[in-house]
């Protein structure tokens, strides 16, 4: 790998940065116990809206990469990016990207050109993180790792509530089997406001709407943290405007419910929405209720980053973890941090993703690997 420097680390539970060491808490994760040698990988920001920038910002402020590219065809939103990266070429394409000498590529663009332009910068050598969703179908999603797998690249998707370390608490409970048989879930996402970009509310460019934007994230959390069970069978109801939404290629929902049936007899709720009126900006939960307790992730005041966690036992509460806890850039920086110590080669946890989609298009009442409406 074509790092700029060497970073030498041998401090258990602290993430590096050029010069320094990041604590915990402080938006990173931790690292093996063992001294590693890092190369700083070089990478390329497709899309650096928001959510780009946000995540750009961590990777710049850890040191742990070369930041080498920005893309977007926006000269706006190039100039805000390069406010956080001043040294790193401002380009308007992907194809501008694959012409420069990079390890990685991040792509925040339209849920529309995930896939297409994840699979384009893995034939082309680099490893790839993807905002979610990284497709809009399952279909969609096998083709990027199956693409993945082919060039031999770590591929990574910005799931980012896993990193949460309320959620960290509570899987390592259900693991360790102290929540005893976890045979109820029950997971929550209200955002008061909902998107402020029109392609999120076009089915042919999003997926999907507050069920791929937002339920996205409760699907995951609910397989992951029960490690990937089967899913037996999904099935969801879609609202747009408050009437029952019909055709999913003409409009997308701001309501939906669901209900996800595991192997093992295993319940789980989900309902999200865009502007719910709901007396506060947010409201996320995720319970987990099993035969020997439970435990939960709850927003704080309405809070889209303050989280606390309990475990409940009986009518008893201890509390798992609270709020300060910087968790936003974890998932992008796990990833620069495996590339940074030459673990850049294909992940098998990726097949997860096609799974995870599936079972979005189960709720979706779509076959799976139909085609994105466009092409029907």
């Amino acid at each position: 790998m074509r790092g700029c420097r060497e970073i030498r680390v041998g401090r258990p539970e602290a993430m590096v940065r050029a010069g320094s060491v990041v604590e915990p808490g402080s938006g990173n994760v931790p690292f093996a116990e063992q001294e590693e040698s890092l190369a700083r990988p070089r990478l390329g920001f497709l899309g650096v809206g928001w959510i780009g920038r946000n995540r750009l910002q961590a990777v710049a402020q850890s040191g742990l990469a070369e930041v080498v590219a920005i893309a977007d065809p926006v000269a706006e939103m190039r100039g805000l990016a390069a406010s956080v990266a001043p040294e790193a070429a401002q380009v308007r394409s992907l194809d501008e990207l694959l012409r420069l000498e990079l390890d990685g590529v991040v792509v925040a663009t339209p849920s529309a050109l995930h896939a297409e332009q994840s699979i384009a910068a893995l034939e082309h050598g680099l490893a790839v993180f993807c905002q979610k969703p990284l497709a809009r179908t399952a279909g969609e999603a096998a083709r990027v790792v199956a693409a993945a797998r082919a060039a031999d690249r770590l591929l990574a998707v910005d799931l980012s509530y896993r990193h949460v370390a309320g959620m960290q608490r509570i899987r390592d409970l259900v693991g360790r089997g102290e929540l005893g048989h976890v045979y109820a879930l029950d997971l929550r996402f209200h955002n008061a406001y909902g998107p402020d970009q029109p392609w999120f509310r076009d089915p042919r460019q999003a997926g999907g709407g507050c069920l791929m934007d937002l339920g996205t994230h409760l699907v995951d959390l609910a397989l992951w943290t029960l490690g990937f069970p089967a899913v037996t069978d999904a099935w969801g109801r879609l609202y747009s405007g408050g009437r029952l939404l019909v055709d999913v290629a003409a409009a997308v929902e701001d309501y939906a419910v669901a209900q996800i049936e595991l192997e093992g007899g295993v319940s789980v709720r989900i309902a999200c929405s865009w502007n719910l009126p709901a007396g506060r900006d947010a409201v996320i939960e995720a319970e987990f209720y099993g035969t020997g307790g439970g435990a939960a992730l709850r927003n704080v005041n309405g809070s889209f980053y303050d989280f606390l966690a309990e475990r409940y036992d009986g009518t008893r509460r201890e509390v798992l973890s609270r709020p300060p806890d910087a968790w936003g850039g974890r998932a992008i920086l796990e990833w620069t941090l495996r590339l940074a110590t030459g673990r850049r080669g294909f992940d098998p946890e990726a097949e997860r993703l096609v799974e995870l989609a599936a079972t979005l298009d189960r709720i979706y009442g779509r076959a799976r690997g139909a085609a994105p409406a466009e092409e029907r």
